[in-house]
This record gives structure tokens, C-alpha cells and sequence, in this order.
């Protein structure tokens, strides 16, 4: 059935309490369940997976994943297999909607762990104890919610912002259970079929999996598995001396990356971003590997190695990543200026929620009440500040100057995500770093543990804005959502942190370099989102320390400078044509820092899907259009998912088992 909502006059024209009145009236079902334990432990189960496929994702990426429509379908999938087996009752609605937010706040728990984290650990070179990360995290996620209650009956009772992935699952979910339910479980089936492909073939691919089955299993002295690169023929005709060697300036081009791989994860992600942002960074993988590294290794610009040898992992390092990240920097930056309305939207809200704090509660019995935030946010800010002092080296002078700060970026993210879906995270993380990196240049934990607090607190208050905004339009009560949303913020902590070591530092030993442990050469993780915190922290340090003489060379400025020009230009030409110019500046930095056989596979999975939506997007009716099309996200869903537990699966095995 159509879900009810207001006009735009109505929004416009009424108070909050006849906005509030209208809602209970007519859209709030009290007496469904909601915040059941069955829907509180699957969201926690599926929570902790989907924060495994994000870790995965996020190491190899720098991206984390919306599993919000992802955790939707499976929830609804499952209950109601299991009610056709009777051995379950179907969930109600709102039980989906609980246990889908519970996930998606699972999910959203690993973007610090690949990014400020990481960052942290390398440039201190020594590990964060992992009890130290959980609870950190924990702490500034539960500070999110503790902010986000607060804007929540501005920006959704009020202004009916539409939050729109939030508004999608919404959709979604009204679909799923007024209807026959066919469509639901259509997309299930080829969520798991698609899973299922991208298990088998990474199980096929995995050399750990292989070893174990074939040699202790089976007792085999030789294991086979299917080669990960796509050109390994050619290089075995190589080895053989019946095929030349491809290089670019006398390096060869399976050192810089430059090779094609089986990654059907990588295949899903592209399929996700679209072809734009995919060919955006094939763009920049392109111009960077095939056309300045080699320009800047014949004019002696980039050094090779102490074995005089050059690899994808030392050129970026040690010189393209500092254009890669201004690019993307400035890109940002001005891409954020120019909404002006993301800034004064947030702050007229908060002098309208101002005028408004006397006025009668009409929902005090369901939301969240406005005291837990008043009483919360200054001692879960507070215990957050000493853990950064006291842990992370941060003065609690910058410490407790960085709540204010968190509030302000938390307003600017919140109003950019309901207006457009997007949380610009990555460009609000440069401004706790620049402001904290000059305030204290010569101590790299401040700008990026107090750039840390910043953004997890407001991409997860963003984060459950966007979970509530389904609720609000399906009928449910804000305060089961907020208590489910923290026991998602606890399943992602709980699945992801111990997986993060295990997976990225399992072969660490005290001594080594801890960057080299986790992002080893040719490995299968390049930390891109890692490596742009790093290098800001760097350029911060370069530019307020004193120490940028030492570290950044002539050809390495002048670069930084063409590629800051170079955004500001593309940013502007993107803008002004709204969206028709065809290069994104932010796509070819992020081609710069990935590892080039992501990139292509990507690149991939984004033309599969534009050629399929081109042959098949104007047939409805047909089963070609209702996979290709109607299919689209769970098809991704699925490839990311099979294949990131596999390989997740393959590490462990290593680690444990061989």
C-alpha cells in the first residue's frame, strides 16, 4: 500500500505538534512488534557479517558499503522461509525495519578501523591494543546517537528531509510485506546465487583453502588452484621465454599493479558505484601507472629501492600519493563549499529547534528523551577525550576542543545526508586535521584521533538518521530504534575489531613495520582510505612543522600544485554543467591510491552492469529486466558478500589451520 506522508504544503505550512499529531494518527502502528529478540539477534547475526564484508571491502577500497537494503532482503528472506517451513512466524514490518537498522549500525563500525586507525598505527609505528579500538569506537558511536536524537525531530518530524537511501528501504520494506512477497524473495534467490558464484570461485582461487583440502584433506603433495590473475598464461609463457616481458620504462608492469584479477568482490563493488565514478578512476589509475611513474622514474624522480627494483606499493609512497591526495583533498573541499545550503540549512535548524524546545512533546512517551542527550553528551564526550588523552597521546586541551567541533561537522553531515543521501565524511575529516595538525604540527596523533572522533561521531549520528527515517515513514518508535542502533553499534565492534587483527595483523611481530605487516607488497589490501590520512597528516605536519624540505621534493610540489589546480577546475566544470561533465577529480585520486587490478575490476563490474541496463532497461515485463535491472543491487550485494567471506575465510585458514 502507498505509505502515507505529507504534502510539501503541509511541510511547509504546519507546526511540529500538527505535524506530530498527524503522524500518530496515521502512521504509527504501537501496538506492531518492533524490538523483539528474534529481531534483535538477527540483526546482531547479520550485523556481524555484513561488518566483515565491510571490513573486507573497506581495506581493499577505502569504502564502506551501504548494507542497508542488503540486511532488508536477507531478514525478509529468511523469516519467511522459515514460516513456510513453520518453524517460525514471519516478522511484522517493523521487526524488519529493527532488525535492519541494527545491521546497517553493524555495518558502519569498521570505517575507522581502515582509515584514522590504521593511519595511527603506521605513522606511530605500534599497534592500538584491540580492547583500546573497541571501546574507543564504541564510545564515539554511542556519543553519534547521543547527537543525533537531538537534530532527529528537525530534520525528520519537521522537515520531512528525505534521507533518500533511508527513504528506499522504506519503500522496500512497505513493499515486501503489503504485497504477495514474490518480488522479496526473487531478489533473495539472486542475492544467494550470486553469493554462491563468487564463493565457489574464491574458494577455487584461494590458495590457502586449496592447500588445505587438497594437502591435509585429501593427503595430496601438490596443490592446484585456480590462478587470481587473469594473465598468469601469459607470464608462464614468460617464465618460458616464449613471450617478451611487458614494461614501462624499463619496470615491469606486473610490479607497478598493472594486472587483471579474478575479484568478483571488486566486480559487485563497481557494479554498485556506476560507470562514472569507475571510469573516473580508471582515468587516474591510467594517467598515474601508465604515464607520469614511468615519466618521473626516467627523469630519476622516483628512486627505486635499496634492491634497485620498483614496485606499486614503494612509487606510490614515496611519490605519487601526494598529488593523488591533494587531488581528492581540494576536490572535496570544493565540492563542500559550494552547498552553501548544507551549512545554513543545518544551522537554521538548529535556531528553528532553539525556538521550539518549550513546546509540548506530543511523542515524549516513545522518543528518545531529550535529557539522555543533555546528561549524555557531555560525559560520553568527556570519557571520550580522556581515552584519546590517555591512550592516544591527544592534550585535553584539543581533546575538549573538538566537541564543539563534533557538533558542528555532525549538523553539516546530518543536513548533507538528508538532502542528498550522501555523508561527506571524507571531506570533513580534512578540517579536525588541518585545524588540530596546525594547532600542534609536531604531534600527528592529534589531528588524526581528534579528525577520528569528528567522523565517526558524525557519520554515525548521519548514519542513524538515515535507519530512523525508514521507522518514521513505516510507523515505529524512535526509542526501540535508538536502543537498536546502539546493539548494532556493539555487533559491529564485537565481529569487526577481533577480525581486524586477525585478518590484517595475524603475521605482525614486535619490531616490524607495522604498515608493511598490514599492507604488504603485493598483498592483497592497499589501505587507500589508510594512506589518504597518512598523507594529510603528513602534508599538515610537512607544511605547520617545518619538515616539509626533507620530505617533499620539487617534481612532488609541482605535482601537488597541478593536481590542486587540476580539481579546483574539474570540481568547477562538474558543478557547473550538474553533473554532465564526465571526470570526477575525487574518482581519478582514489585511481591513484587503489591498487590498479582493483581498479580494473571494478571498472568491469560498472560496464557489465551500464551494458546490461543499456540492453535490458527499456523491456519491462521481461526476465532480463527484472535481473539485470530490478536485481541490480542484490546481484552485487551477493558477489561482494560471497566473495569477501570466502576470502575473509581463506586468511583465517592460513592463520589457523596451515
Amino acid at each position: 500500500m502507498a505509505i502515507e506522508q505529507l504534502t510539501p504544503e503541509q511541510v511547509r505550512d504546519w507546526t511540529l505538534q500538527q505535524k506530530d499529531d498527524w503522524w500518530l494518527a496515521n502512521v504509527y502502528r504501537g501496538d506492531m512488534p518492533q524490538l523483539t529478540f528474534r529481531a534483535a539477534v538477527t540483526g546482531f547475526l547479520l550485523g556481524g557479517v555484513l561488518s566483515a564484508t565491510n571490513l573486507y571491502i573497506g581495506a581493499k577500497t577505502g569504502w564502506t558499503l551501504g548494507v542497508g537494503l542488503t540486511s532488508v532482503i536477507l531478514a525478509y528472506a529468511a523469516f519467511r522461509l522459515a514460516a513456510q517451513l513453520r518453524l517460525a512466524k514471519d516478522m511484522s514490518v517493523l521487526e524488519n525495519n529493527a532488525a535492519q537498522s541494527i545491521a546497517t549500525a553493524a555495518g558502519y563500525m569498521t570505517g575507522p578501523l581502515v582509515s584514522g586507525m590504521a593511519a595511527y598505527m603506521w605513522i606511530e609505528n605500534r599497534l592500538i591494543p584491540w580492547w583500546q579500538m573497541l571501546l574507543f569506537n564504541i564510545v564515539l558511536s554511542i556519543l553519534g546517537v547521543l547527537v543525533a536524537f537531538p537534530m532527529k525531530r528537525r530534520f525528520i518530524n519537521d522537515e520531512q528531509q528525505p534521507f533518500p537511501e533511508g527513504q528506499a528501504c522504506g519503500v522496500v520494506l512497505d513493499a515486501l510485506y503489503s504485497g504477495t512477497g514474490d518480488e522479496g524473495m526473487q531478489k533473495a534467490r539472486v542475492l544467494v546465487k550470486a553469493g554462491g558464484l563468487a564463493s565457489l570461485v574464491g574458494v577455487l582461487t584461494g590458495e590457502n583453502l586449496m592447500e588445505l583440502v587438497q594437502k591435509k584433506w585429501l593427503g595430496l603433495k601438490q596443490a592446484w588452484h585456480l590462478p587470481h590473475n587473469l594473465d598468469a598464461w601469459y607470464y608462464a609463457l614468460v617464465e618460458k621465454g616464449m613471450a617478451p616481458e611487458p614494461k614501462l620504462a624499463g619496470v615491469p608492469i606486473r610490479s607497478l599493479g598493472l594486472s587483471p584479477t579474478l575479484d568478483l568482490a571488486m566486480l559487485g563493488a563497481g557494479g554498485l558505484m556506476g560507470m562514472r565514478s569507475a571510469a573516473g578512476m580508471l582515468v587516474g589509475m591510467l594517467l598515474n601507472y601508465v604515464v607520469i611513474v614511468p615519466w618521473m622514474i626516467l627523469l630519476g624522480e622516483i628512486k627505486p629501492r635499496a634492491d634497485g627494483t620498483f614496485t606499486r606499493t614503494h612509487v606510490v609512497n614515496t611519490w605519487a600519493l601526494w598529488w593523488g591526495i591533494v587531488i581528492m583533498v581540494v576536490a572535496s573541499l570544493v565540492s563542500l563549499a559550494s552547498k552553501p545550503e548544507v551549512f545554513t540549512q543545518a544551522f537554521a535548524n538548529l535556531r528553528r529547534a532553539r525556538k521550539t524546545d518549550n513546546a509540548p512533546d506530543r511523542l515524549a512517551s516513545i522518543e528518545l528523551p531529550m535529557k539522555v542527550s543533555l546528561v549524555g553528551v557531555p560525559i560520553v564526550g568527556v570519557l571520550g577525550v580522556y581515552m584519546a588523552h590517555e591512550w592516544f597521546g591527544v592534550s585535553w586541551v584539543f581533546g575538549l576542543a573538538a566537541l564543539p567541533l563534533i557538533v558542528v561537522l555532525t549538523l553539516i553531515a546530518a543536513s548533507s545526508t538528508g538532502m542528498t543521501g550522501i555523508t561527506p565524511t571524507g571531506s570533513l575529516s580534512k578540517i579536525p586535521q588541518f585545524i588540530f595538525g596546525a594547532l600542534d604540527p609536531k604531534h600527528p596523533p592529534t589531528n588524526l584521533m581528534t579528525g577520528v572522533m569528528c567522523v565517526e561521531v558524525a557519520g554515525n549520528a548521519s548514519n542513524l538518521l538515515m535507519d530512523i527515517k525508514p521507522g518514521y515513514m513505516l510507523g515505529a518508535k524512535p526509542r526501540q530504534q535508538a536502543i537498536g542502533h546502539t546493539i548494532g553499534i556493539v555487533a559491529g565492534a564485537l565481529a569487526s575489531t577481533p577480525l581486524f587483527y586477525l585478518l590484517f595483523l595475524s603475521n605482525y611481530r614486535p619490531g616490524d613495520n607495522v604498515q608493511a605487516a598490514m599492507a604488504p607488497e603485493g598483498g592483497a589490501f592497499g589501505f587507500p582510505s589508510a594512506l589518504q590520512w597518512k598523507g594529510v597528516s603528513e602534508l599538515v605536519t610537512a607544511i605547520f612543522g617545518g619538515g616539509g624540505g626533507t620530505l617533499l621534493t620539487r617534481s612532488i610540489v609541482v605535482s601537488m600544485v597541478l593536481a590542486a589546480v587540476a580539481a579546483i577546475v574539474m570540481e568547477v566544470l562538474r558543478l557547473r554543467t550538474k553533473g554532465r561533465f564526465p571526470l570526477s577529480p575525487l574518482a581519478i585520486g582514489l585511481g591513484v591510491v587503489l591498487p590498479p587490478d582493483s581498479t580494473i575490476a571494478m571498472f568491469a563490474g560498472a560496464a557489465l552492469f551500464a551494458w546490461m541496463h543499456r540492453r535490458h532497461g527499456d523491456k519491462p515485463g521481461t526476465s532480463g529486466h527484472a535481473l539485470w535491472v530490478g536485481s541490480h543491487e542484490p546481484i552485487c550485494a551477493g558477489l561482494i558478500a560471497g566473495a569477501a567471506l570466502v576470502g575473509i575465510g581463506d586468511i583465517l585458514v592460513k592463520v589457523f589451520l596451515l
